[in-house]
């Protein structure tokens, strides 16, 4: 399989967490260059790069909902208010240990989100993931 999906963000306070989905996507052969931030700050940080022709462009981002100084919701706050130019084209998917009804919804109701799983990352999730939202359904 050629790759799909360039640039992944992932963006988790845990460092352990990061290491672990790093290998798995890096072990994915739909998938290039992966990036690691710890913050929701940090990645904000990240995408000024983008802006600047400094840094690759994600073509997805796995973003944690519960970390510290700045949690994913609020990322996705600001991320809204990003200009169109970075965010567009980039899939949202909220990567969660979270069994909370309530993340399910508001991650449905929120427009940058694209979808939401539990961790931790699989080849298997990967697989789901590109089916459904980077392999076109032209069959």
């Amino acid at each position: 399989m050629n790759t799909l999906v360039n640039c992944v963000l992932l963006i988790d306070d845990d460092k352990a967490t990061n290491f672990f989905n790093q290998r798995v996507v890096t072990k994915h052969e739909s998938f290039c260059q992966v990036n690691t931030v710890q913050s929701g700050l940090a990645a904000l940080e990240y995408l000024d790069k983008v802006k600047n022709n400094k840094a690759t462009k994600p073509d997805l981002i796995f973003l944690d909902i519960n970390m510290p100084a700045m949690n994913g919701w609020e990322f996705l706050i600001e991320f809204s208010k990003l200009d169109q130019a970075i965010t567009e084209g980039i899939k949202v998917i909220l990567l969660s240990t979270s069994s909370n009804p309530d993340d399910v919804r508001a991650s449905a109701k929120n427009h940058s989100v694209d979808d939401f799983i539990n961790k931790p990352l699989s080849l298997d999730l990967l697989d789901n993931v590109l089916k459904n939202h980077f392999i076109s359904s032209t069959y």
